[in-house]
Parts: C-alpha cells; structure tokens; sequence
C-alpha cells in the first residue's frame, strides 16, 4: 500500500515554522499598520506543504473577511479518504501548495462580514469548504453554512455533510430507490458506507445487504440496520448474494470499493438495477462491460457529490439540509468511529489508510 512508503508520521514543526508567514519588510507602505485587527493574530492549522509527506502544525495569520463571509471557530472536522488523496495529489482537485485539508466542519460563528444576514456570532454551524477546515477556524462564505439543531452534537455535525450527502444523493438521487427494493452496499462499515446502509434502511425503507471485508465490520453494518451481510475477504459475493435474493439479485447497488467487486456487483443487479460509483477505495477503476448494460436493462452511475456545489447547489445544499433534518428528527444517527485531536492529524490519517476505521473519523480542536 501507498502509506507503507509515504506514511503520515508527526514531524518537527520547526522545520516549516516559515511557511505561509510573512511580515512587512522595510519600506513597505505603511497602509499595512492599518490593515485589521486580524494581522497580528494567528491560528494553528495542519498545513500539507509538500505532497506525500506528513502534515505540520502551523500558525497561519487571520485574515480579513470579505462581506459575505463568516469566520467559524472550528470545534470538529470530519476525516475523508479524500483528504488524504489530496495530500497525496491523487484527488480529482489539486489545490496548490501550501494547503489545508478538510472540507466539512462544524462550529461556531466567531464573526460574520459586513453583508452576512443569515448568521450572528455565537450560532453552532456546520459546514463544507474547498479545504482549509483542519484548523482552529476557517473563513467560508454564508451560503455553505448550515445551523446545527440542538439536537445534534458537533462530533455528528461534522460527520453529516459528505457521507450522508453522498448516500442521499446516490440513493435518493440518482438511483431513486424504492420502499422494499434490495440494495448492496459496498465497503459498508467506512463512512460513507454506514451511511448508505443507514439512509437506505431507516430512509427509503429498502432491504439493505452489507458487503465490507471482516466480520466485524459486517456485524456493524448489520447493527446499522442491514438485514443480510457479507464478508468479501472470505465469501464470494456473486455466489452469496444469489443465495441471499434467491437468483434474483439486487436492484440498487452503492460501490465504494472498485475493482473486482465492482464487477461483481454490477453482473449480480436485477432487471432495470443500477449501480452507483461513488469512490474507488480497493485502488482499480474497473470498465464497464456495455454488453452488460444492454442485456439486463442496468444503469451505471456517478455520484461526485462535491462537484453539485459548483454545478447544481439547490441539490447539493439540499442534501445537507436533509441529512440536518434527518438527524435531528432521529431517523439517522452518524457513528463515530475514532476521535484525534488535530495535533494527531497524521495518525488519524494512517488510521483511515490501514483501513482499521469504521464510520466516520472526526478531528476534534477543542
């Protein structure tokens, strides 16, 4: 595996005390003294100044926020396989270096810019970003921000944005499953797999097989509320899930994992099934025999669910308000499978790599 080469391991910070620091020099226009009440302060932030390489704690300088903007004081940030392949410039998005990860977070409103109208300082938020949430605040503007119910902690605020924004939106979505029709999850104990299995069951009320690689995780998932569950690593999942629809197979499929269970999976749908791609954590893209497609009326499908914000934002910032109102209605509950403070960023980075996660892994700050 990539980390037995590249693993994430703590670092003297020292060695990029510089980095992302700059005072005035001399003969620098004096405007600089009058700039904000922000220049002098600083915030500590896990920093990926070179890729492949282990983060560092940092102290970044506040900046100033733009009039749309709010200034959120991290309590907890959710860990995501793509933060780390960001950190490995294996994502889709290369953000430039020096960089921050973590893109979903929860808090509180520290301060909000001069045309902010939705929020106040001291209201309990959570929210998503292009990167730069594994830190002690984060500037984002008002329209990614979410209030965050009472009801609902700020380890499960955090846990809420990418996973179940994801399940919602291959479930719900795009594959538009059904009260009682049979859904496959894949890699059904990692994040976002306990989430498909959670929405799919408690949500749209569809019989739910749980695919994941050890029993133990099988046994979560069906914890979750799977009925049926098997382990990939020592059954063969096509032989399993016809014993377990008696030959029928299954309608809906959420694939986290690629390669040859994709495959499996995909030849194991029912008549006018669909599968939904969401991430390739066993490290193949597989193809997709078209032959396939044609013969059993199947759909094979993409969901990026980052790429909605860009793209359609009504759908995407509905998914996060339905995974809010889920929550705080009890209907899903986000496990929380490990809790690192941000001075152990790396180590719950190698957690999530050596696969020995199971749900949702949070940095808390406070």
């Amino acid at each position: 595996m990539m980390i037995a080469r590249y693993g994430f391991q703590t670092v003297p910070e020292r060695i990029f005390r510089q980095l992302l620091r700059r005072g005035p020099s001399v003969g620098e226009s004096s405007s600089i003294n009058r700039v904000s009440s922000q220049q002098h302060r600083t915030y500590r932030a896990a920093v990926c100044a070179e890729l492949k390489k282990p983060l560092v704690l940092q102290d970044l300088q506040a900046t100033e926020l733009k009039p749309a903007e709010v200034r959120v004081s991290v309590h907890c940030c959710g860990v995501n396989f793509a933060d780390i392949l960001a950190c490995q410039g294996l994502y889709q998005e290369r953000p430039p270096l020096p960089f921050t990860p973590g893109m979903e977070f929860s808090g509180c409103v520290a301060e909000t810019g001069s045309n902010v109208t939705t929020l106040q300082k001291g209201d309990r938020v959570m929210g998503v970003s292009g990167g730069s949430a594994m830190a002690e605040e984060c500037i984002v503007d008002q329209k990614v921000l979410w209030k965050i119910p009472k009801e609902v902690g700020y380890e499960e605020a955090a846990a809420l944005p990418v996973s179940y924004g994801t399940g919602l939106l291959a479930l719900q979505h795009r594959a538009a499953t059904q009260p009682g029709e049979i859904v496959l999850v894949t890699a059904a104990a990692g994040g976002a797999g306990l989430a498909a299995v959670d929405i799919a069951a408690h949500v749209l009320q569809a019989k739910v097989i749980a695919a994941a690689g050890s029993d133990e995780k099988c046994a979560l998932a069906v914890l979750k509320g799977a009925y049926a569950s098997i382990n990939y690593n020592t059954s063969n999942l096509k032989e399993e899930l016809k014993k377990l629809t008696n030959k029928k197979g299954v309608n809906v499929v959420f694939d986290a994992v690629g390669g040859d269970i994709f495959k499996d999976a995909l030849s194991s749908l029912s008549w006018e099934g669909r599968i939904v791609v969401v991430g390739f954590a066993g490290g193949s893209i597989p193809s997709v025999p078209a032959n396939l497609l044609l013969l059993k009326n199947i759909s094979a499908m993409g969901v990026f669910w980052g790429r909605y914000r860009e793209q359609d934002f009504p759908v995407f910032s509905q998914s996060i308000s339905s995974a809010i109102q889920l929550c705080q209605e009890g209907k899903i509950r986000p496990h929380i499978g490990a809790v690192f403070k941000l001075q152990q960023v790396n180590e719950a980075f190698q957690h999530v790599m050596q696969r020995a996660s199971v749900g949702k892994v949070v940095l808390s700050m406070k």
